[in-house]
């Protein structure tokens, strides 16, 4: 018996180990739901929202290194899969988005909810293509799917309304076969690259996601280069913990002692990452760059080298390189100790640096921290008005996390307070919207994360904002009863942008909502809802939300005015917030805005 457009795709999905396809039932995407339904091993779920459902696969791919997928009916329903695919197009993850059409013969005559797919996915897809006869499949589909894994980005396969349940002519099994090549650079690239270490004094590496896999190797080359490692925020996740070399990231969110590490270098050897952040890369250094992909070879800071392969193979050839390295040229290079071993110095003064900034960080997480400060100099602000430290919140969760959980973080001020207090030791997983920069992505990711292995702790660090933007999906980790902690850092504001504009000395505007007792909308959908005011209870709060079976949402009253300070902080930065903060004292005596 022929099979379908529906059947031959879930079949093959099934082959490819996808158990679940994210998405909202409708129209064009009848034939291919029903078969979902009628296939063992693939499950359907049913998201309220596509751009959640784009969210989740993605995050299945992040995780797995396997194909996620999502669907998106006609029109708009594909329309909303669109920012979820972007993000994960800029995370570099393989998935594939089912799309549906109006049927082939009302294409082009401006039909109801007809888009024009091809055209609304160009930028955002390695490949697209809208099935116009049932023989083009599997063909068109193992294109799909193969473009999806090997470019490591987004396929998008468009199904039009009267093609799904349309029988082929011409059936045969799906074939993926694919093998990804490990890449070297060149020989004599990486000889000079040895010797520029060889001559360097002070080498500070910056270490990305694309060296998580040669953390071993990694580690052995900053031993052997007594280099302090700063790490990219996708870099905590393997290279955090039981690491004597890091000292945390660097940027915005990062911390001094990373910055000064690469400021006092004379050589940066940038490991796997595009960190995109150019004013945070001293000027005048040597570089050296390895990065599997040419196009990133020095489109963020001027590089002497660059060394286009796969970070372990890489690390390794220049290892081997270090390890036969004339005596005379590590002599020259520095002064040498007994052995010729080469000056830890830069490496222990960077280290020393961190550790007494972290110090200072757990200092901030203590909840009694702030007893004196508030009677002093808060006494006309009760406790709901200033609310409870962000980094006390972030510390109790760190506290009683699973040395294996996952973590999502939405963009903005959680992402800021995970990066600062929650350690990547053991096998914990980190995901967010990292590259991209969206909000809304910490709670779908942790119901793609969870659907993964329903055993394993999944904690979403949530900004207010980022919640209610897509709340709706808060009714479908109820009805999966998937058991994903969410934990809401709820500032009653848009955190990152109000601390952006008083950096600039604007006064705060446009950044306050008006929420919602979160826990009580939690309890109300049916998940377990706990709110947080007083600062004593939070400890014990995070330790029952984290013992409570099921879906649990942890809504805590964070105080608003908490900034992160920037790792090297300006002057102008320093001018502007005060500036902003005489502007918001007067707003607050009754001026009106512009006034």
């Amino acid at each position: 018996m022929a099979r379908t457009v529906a059947r031959v795709i879930v079949d093959a999905l099934g082959e490819l180990g996808v158990r679940q396809v994210f998405g909202v039932v409708g129209d064009a995407l009848n034939p291919l739901t029903d078969a979902i339904r009628t296939t063992e091993g693939v499950e359907w779920v049913g998201c309220r929202h596509e751009e959640a459902a784009a969210f989740a696969a993605s995050a299945q791919s992040q995780l797995s290194g396997s194909l996620g997928v999502c669907m998106g009916t006609v029109g708009p329903g594909s329309v909303h899969l669109l920012n979820g695919l972007y993000d994960a197009a800029k995370s570099r993850t393989p998935v594939l988005a089912i799309a549906g059409q109006v049927p082939l013969s009302e294409l082009g005559s401006d039909y109801f909810q007809e888009v024009d797919n091809d055209l609304l996915f160009r930028d955002v897809a390695v490949f697209r293509a809208t099935i116009t006869d049932p023989d083009q499949l599997p063909q068109l589909l193992e294109t799909a799917v193969r473009n999806a894994l090997g470019r490591k980005g987004v396929a998008v396969l468009t199904v039009p309304g009267d093609i799904g349940d349309r029988e082929l002519s011409k059936d045969r099994p799906a074939r993926f076969s694919l093998t990804t090549p490990t890449t070297r650079p060149e020989e004599s690239a990486v000889r000079q690259a040895a010797e520029l270490l060889g001559q360097a004094d002070r080498i500070t590496l910056l270490v990305g996601q694309g060296a998580r896999a040669a953390r071993g190797d990694v580690l052995a080359l900053a031993d052997r280069l007594a280099a302090p490692m700063v790490l990219t925020l996708k870099a905590k996740e393997g290279f955090e913990g039981d690491n004597p070399f890091q000292v945390g990231q660097t940027g915005l969110i990062g911390n001094p002692a990373a910055a000064g590490a690469m400021q006092a270098a004379d050589t940066l050897l940038l490991l796997g990452t595009d960190f995109p952040y150019r004013d945070w890369y001293p000027e005048g250094r040597t570089v050296i760059q390895v990065d599997t992909e040419p196009a990133h070879i020095g489109r963020r800071v001027p590089v002497d080298i660059g060394l286009v392969g796969d970070v372990g193979a890489t690390v390794r050839d220049l290892l081997d390189h270090l390890a036969t390295e004339p005596a005379e040229a590590v002599a020259a290079a520095e002064p040498a100790e007994a052995g010729g071993a080469r000056d830890r110095g830069h490496l222990e003064r960077s280290r020393e640096h961190f550790l007494s900034w972290r110090e200072g960080q757990a200092r901030l997480a203590d909840p009694a921290h702030d007893k004196g400060l508030v009677g002093r100099v808060r006494s006309a602000l009760d406790n709901q008005q200033h609310g409870i430290r962000p980094e006390a919140l972030a510390a109790a969760v760190d506290r009683r996390a699973d040395d294996d959980a996952i973590f999502t973080s939405d963009t903005g001020m959680a992402t800021v307070w995970l990066s600062r207090f929650v350690e990547m030791r053991a096998t914990r997983r980190l995901l967010g919207s990292y590259n991209l920069g969206s909000m809304a992505n910490a709670m779908p990711q942790a119901l793609g994360a969870q659907y993964l292995d329903r055993d394993r702790q999944v904690v979403a660090f949530c900004g207010d904002g980022g919640l209610s933007m897509l709340l709706g999906d808060l009714i479908t980790l109820k009805t999966c009863q998937l058991p994903v902690k969410l934990v809401v850092f709820d500032n009653r504001r848009l955190g990152m942008v109000k601390l952006e504009q008083e950096q600039a000395g604007l006064p705060e505007f446009g950044t306050v909502l008006d929420n919602p007792d979160f826990a009580a909308v939690a309890t109300a959908i049916g998940i377990t809802g706990i709110r947080v005011t007083d600062p004593s209870d939070l400890d014990d709060s995070v330790r029952r939300a984290f013992a409570t079976p099921g879906p649990v949402l942890l809504d805590v009253l964070t105080n608003p005015d908490e900034i992160a300070v920037p790792a090297k902080p300006t002057v102008e930065q320093g001018w502007g917030f005060a500036v902003a903060k005489v502007k918001e004292m007067l707003l607050s005596h009754g001026d009106e805005p512009g006034h």
